[in-house]
């Protein structure tokens, strides 16, 4: 399998390479780049790779550019230091969205679905890869309930009773209905992914929330929402004025 990085952080680019040599030795890196220009030029100019990785943030602009000037028709996997923008990735061939720091979980994680992505594709008729794409990124289950340490014990958690989850002095922390709070040992990210995100909103690096606990929205300076819940939390919950649409988007639908 040929994959091709787009990054233009050198020590970024030497860490995916590394996490890929461990979770995907198959795979063999084609090229490194570091531009838009270099991107499009490399492109233009070579067969196209079985999977990209890019980073969405280089040196000469968003990457975003890339699909503008050159038709690429491989999957892609985002590599970013930024949330802001997952919307976005997945309204072109992403198949998943890393955030740097990349965990060789989540790399795994990517990977097992490029391979079924890629099943996929040798086991359909009609070679759309849009449909396949479309059907890889729908989660077909979700969790429905937690297990979480209290005192000597475990209690389960179901998700519909999950306020809110928030990260406090690098640990998060989940927050029932009734307010009490339970510690995770994963991360944020890792949480997000095991939720439902029609019921669960990551608010921003701090804050996922759930739709059941949404008790109104203010508008906030610089055209920002603040996300009021049925109860206090530690801190105002802001929305970006960036993902000020992809929040209204998902609480109206």
């Amino acid at each position: 399998m040929k994959a091709l990085i787009i990054e233009d952080e050198i020590m970024a680019a030497k860490t995916l390479q590394k996490l890929l040599g461990e979770v995907s030795p198959e795979t063999e890196i084609v090229a490194v780049l570091e531009s838009i220009e270099d991107s499009v030029a490399w492109i233009e100019e070579n067969p196209m790779p079985d999977l990209m990785f890019m980073d969405i943030h280089l040196a000469d602009g968003s990457s975003f550019t890339i699909f503008e000037r050159v038709d690429i028709t491989c999957p892609v996997i985002f590599t970013t230091a930024y949330d802001e923008y997952a919307l976005k990735a997945f309204e072109v061939n992403s198949i998943d969205y890393l955030l740097k720091p990349i965990s060789k979980e989540a790399l795994e994680h990517a990977m097992r679905k490029y391979r079924m992505l890629d099943l996929g594709r040798q086991n359909s008729n009609s070679g759309n890869i849009e449909a396949l794409l479309y059907q890889l990124t729908q989660k077909s289950s979700y969790r429905r309930c937690f297990l979480l340490p209290e005192r000597d014990k475990l209690v389960p958690l179901p998700t519909a009773n999950i306020a809110y989850a928030y990260i406090e002095a690098k640990t998060v922390k989940l927050v029932s209905m009734e307010h009490k709070e339970y510690y995770l040992t994963q991360t944020l990210d890792d949480l997000m992914a095991q939720l439902d995100p029609k019921e669960f909103f990551r608010a921003n690096r701090q804050f996922v929330i759930s739709r059941s606990a949404v008790k109104d929205v203010s508008v906030w300076f610089g055209n920002k929402l603040a996300i009021n819940l049925v109860m206090e939390t530690p801190e105002k919950i802001i929305v970006s004025k960036a993902r000020v649409a992809e929040f209204k988007h998902w609480f109206s639908n």
